[in-house]
């Protein structure tokens, strides 16, 4: 139904950017939201940002102003841009997609297959 595929994890030193990128790719769906969450270890998987299909943006307190949450809804992908990173951004970070089947007419949330994002002091 819906494929994800993420991409733009890595290493970067304290202060530094990354940008992650999700696309998803399927048949008879329609996206109603696309979002990035984050696992660190020994933590529970939390909101980074969320992006509906009209451009309304959620984002953490912990990353308001520093990261950014953006679409191409022409290639179904979904961005985040993470600028003035700090350590405590180390974490798997997880691209997240609702959307609704045409066909079937039912709303599902699909997962990526996470990207691991760590931030050196």
């Amino acid at each position: 139904q819906v494929q994800l595929v993420e991409s733009g994890g890595g290493l970067v030193q304290a202060g530094g950017s990354l940008r992650l990128s999700c696309a998803a790719s399927g048949s008879s769906f329609s996206i109603d939201y696309m979002g990035w969450y984050r696992q660190a270890p020994g933590n529970e998987r939390e909101l980074v940002a969320r992006i509906t299909s009209g451009g309304t943006t959620t984002y953490a307190d912990s990353v308001k102003g520093r990261f950014t949450i953006s679409r191409d809804n022409a290639k179904n992908t979904v961005y985040l841009q993470m600028n003035s990173l700090k350590p405590e951004d180390t974490a798997v970070y997880y691209c997240n997609v609702v959307a609704w089947h045409k066909v079937l007419f039912t709303s599902h949330a699909y997962w990526g297959q996470g990207t691991q994002v760590t931030v050196s002091s």
